[in-house]
Formats: structure tokens, C-alpha cells, sequence
């Protein structure tokens, strides 16, 4: 991370385990071939990729949400601290701490600012004063938001509603906070505002992250470590600062000329043959 070099190290305890998933939707598409990551305690990891690459079924996987979509793991095992198995239920998790906020800002629409982040702590069954305290610390990290207090969500812009997303996940005190391509159809500064919290939290609440994104440039920038997904598949990993400076990670996500993305495409393709005959 360049704001903040990870505390973590190789003998810190992985929070979330996901060992050789495979997932089938309506036990004929397969969306996920073999993925295994790991986020330890404290640590931010990117998973980077295209559209389709499989990036939302792997968040879906690791907090029980395909069912709601006819999806299943079919090989491969999930864990979560001491929750595996039939424990992985979104009810389970998220009172264990595991909380995704789903693509798209999916707010309450009619429903006001402050009642979207109250409707977020309802499962811990908090004191009022506690969830006020809560509330006025999300207020804190986004104030945009605290000027909204009384709006209905459905008015906010896009970028408000997505401070609003994330607001709520927090509200619930997450120790793993999930979050599907945060910064889509937003402006670079509410992007650059909502990962700068995500970073706070991470540096200073010690909350860990899995981030899917298709915008490596910022992704890269505030994560620890980071992989890349295609066709379901886990192709790349390494350090943020490795993948940064690789070159085929450049060509398909940071920018380059489309001459040098199909020599590049070539060359990548070139190295998973000679993995593969190893």
C-alpha cells in the first residue's frame, strides 16, 4: 500500500480462506475454476479483473450469497476464522464479522440517510445510543453524508449512495468488509474520497478488506496484495507493488497502447503455456 506499508506479515493468521472454489450456476455455467485466496487479519487485498473474469461470484462465495442467485460451490472449501462448512450462512457471517456491500449502491430508496445506517445495525440488536455513536462515526468518515442526514437515499448522487452502502456495512462493526466495484460509474475524486477510507479503516480500526475492482490503477494504490481473475481462474498474485509493475499487468489495466496490449496479451500467454507444461 503506498499511504501505508502493510502491517501484516507471513505469520499473521488468515481471516478468510477460500481453497480451490469451483462454482456452477444452475449446475450448468461454470463460473469459477479452481480460486484460492486468502486475507489475513489487517490486510487489504485487491482481485482484480474484467468483466466476467469471476470477481463477484469469488465476494458471493466467501459470504454465502449464491444461493440467492442459483449458484453453488461444487469443489473446494471456504472459511471464514472458526465458521466453515454449513456455518457459512450470511446471517452467521455477518454476526461473525464478514459483511459484502453488493455492486450497484444498493441503498433503501425511500428510506433517510440515517435510517439506511440504523437499518444497518438491526442484526446486532445494539442499544440506541450505541447505533447513534456508530452513526455519528460514519458521519465522521464521510461527511457528505452527514449533511444528508434527513434525504431520502434514492436522492443522493451516485457517489453519496455508495458512501451510503458502505456506511451501512459498517454499521454492523465488520472485522472482513467485502466491497464489489466500489468506484464504477463514479468520479475519480469520490473514488479517491471512498478509498482513503477504506484505507483509514484499514490502517486504523485494523478492519480487513477484499476489494473486487476493475480499476487497478486505484485498487493497486490502497491494497496490500492483489490478484488477477480471468475465464474464473486466479492468473496472476503478488504484492500491489509487484503487480504494479509488471508489464502485462499494465497493459490490460493500467493503460497502455493497444499495440502494446497485444504484444503484451501475447507475451502473457506465452508464460501461463510454460506454467502449465511445468
Amino acid at each position: 500500500m503506498n499511504t501505508s506499508e502493510p502491517r501484516v506479515t507471513t505469520e499473521t493468521p488468515s481471516l478468510l480462506v477460500l481453497d480451490d472454489i469451483h462454482v456452477d450456476y444452475e449446475g450448468i455455467i461454470s463460473a469459477l475454476r479452481g480460486v484460492s485466496l486468502s486475507v489475513a487479519r489487517g490486510e487489504v487485498v485487491a482481485l482484480l479483473g474484467g468483466n466476467g473474469a469471476g470477481k463477484t461470484t469469488t465476494l458471493k462465495a466467501a459470504s454465502g450469497l449464491l444461493e440467492a442467485e442459483r449458484g453453488a460451490i461444487t469443489r473446494g472449501s471456504v472459511r471464514f476464522d472458526a465458521l466453515s462448512g454449513k456455518d457459512l450462512d450470511p446471517r452467521r457471517l455477518a454476526q461473525a464479522g464478514l459483511v459484502q456491500v453488493l455492486e450497484g449502491r444498493r441503498c433503501f430508496a425511500h428510506l433517510s440517510v440515517h435510517e439506511n445506517l440504523v437499518a444497518g445495525a438491526l442484526g446486532r440488536r445494539a442499544p440506541r445510543a450505541e447505533v447513534a455513536a456508530d452513526a455519528e462515526r460514519i458521519y465522521a468518515l464521510f461527511p457528505r453524508l452527514s449533511v444528508r442526514i434527513g434525504s431520502a437515499a434514492g436522492l443522493l448522487s451516485g457517489g453519496e449512495q455508495q458512501m451510503l452502502a458502505i456506511g451501512r456495512a459498517l454499521m454492523v462493526r465488520p472485522r472482513l468488509l467485502l466491497l464489489d466495484e466500489p468506484s464504477i460509474g463514479l468520479a475519480p475524486q469520490i473514488v479517491q474520497e471512498i478509498f482513503d477510507v477504506i484505507t483509514r479503516l484499514n490502517r486504523d480500526q485494523g478492519v480487513s478488506v477484499l476489494i473486487a475492482e476493475q480499476n487497478a490503477r486505484v485498487a493497486l494504490r490502497h491494497a496490500h496484495r492483489a490478484l488477477v481473475l480471468e475465464n474464473g481462474r486466479v492468473v496472476l498474485s503478488g504484492t500491489a507493488a509487484e503487480l504494479s509493475e509488471r508489464d502485462d499487468v499494465k497493459s490490460f489495466y493500467l493503460g497502455h497502447t493497444a499495440a502494446e496490449q497485444g504484444r503484451l496479451r501475447a507475451l502473457a500467454a506465452e508464460r501461463r503455456k510454460g506454467a502449465a507444461a511445468v
